[in-house]
């Protein structure tokens, strides 16, 4: 695998850790593009810790209650785009690599795999559960 993030990515992931996006403007597309740029350059635990970290990191600079952090969606959106980085084409860019897998911006796309009670569950929260309807693929990094 051999997918690549731009020097706009590598802007963007500095001024998400260090909190200079504004929280309106963090979305699902960049939540896909964050963790597409931890991805191209960590093992997927790595990758992990470093989107947990930067993630409770922007909720408590901009005051916003921690618990709103959720284990399970994190895990699962990475496992998620590192199926993705596996099956397509290597990309130059996170942009690249959504324009190509467009799919990645279906925000339901997790109802694929978890029923409601189980990914909106305080334990799904507060640690990773696996998915109780259709597993989640997992590739070697």
């Amino acid at each position: 695998m051999n997918h690549k993030s731009s020097s706009q990515d590598r802007l963007f992931r500095a001024e998400f850790e260090t909190c200079q996006i504004p929280p309106a403007s963090f979305n699902h597309r960049a939540h896909i593009r964050l963790a597409y740029t931890y991805l191209v350059e960590n093992e997927d635990d790595a990758a992990l810790n470093l989107m947990r970290s930067a993630l409770q990191a922007f909720l408590r600079h901009n005051e916003m209650d921690v618990s709103k952090y959720h284990e399970t969606m994190t895990r699962a959106w990475i496992l998620a785009v590192r199926h993705f980085m596996q099956i397509s084409s290597p990309c130059e860019s996170a942009d690249a690599f959504i324009e190509a897998n467009p799919i990645m911006l279906n925000t339901k796309i997790m109802m694929t795999h978890y029923s409601a009670e189980a990914i909106f569950s305080p334990e799904a929260r507060a640690r990773f559960v696996e998915p109780n309807l259709e597993e989640i693929p997992r590739h070697d990094p």
